[in-house]
């Protein structure tokens, strides 16, 4: 799980995995983001670029939605791996691959507890 210690949502999904006995580690997403091979993956998996951006963050906010819109595939995922505050979390990667981000405890539980 890639997370961020002053992420409220981060805390709640950890508590989540916790109290559901998963075991998961722990990377700091700004410290160490995931890498463009990963983001890449996630955004196959989802068909689109756009849930892998933290729309709501100020790393996002700085760059403008409109440059963001502008970007090429590969601009946008140099620019997520670059900054890790750009990416919506937390993100998670489960055992067989797949890719969840942000925290919805239903999709967590249909996604992790199989």
């Amino acid at each position: 799980m890639f997370s961020y210690n002053r992420c409220s949502t981060c805390r709640k999904a950890l508590a989540w995995l916790r109290d559901h006995g998963l075991d998961h580690d722990v990377l700091d997403i700004v410290q160490t983001p995931p890498s463009r091979e990963l983001l890449s993956e996630a955004r196959n998996q989802f068909g689109d670029r756009k849930p892998l951006f933290n729309t709501s963050g100020q790393s996002y906010r700085s760059l403008g939605a409109a440059a963001v819109k502008a970007m090429s595939d590969d601009e946008a995922l140099d620019a997520l791996a670059g900054d890790g505050k750009l990416i919506k979390r937390p993100f998670v990667v489960a055992i067989d691959g797949q890719v969840l981000v942000g925290f919805k405890p239903e999709i967590w539980a249909e996604s992790l507890m199989n």
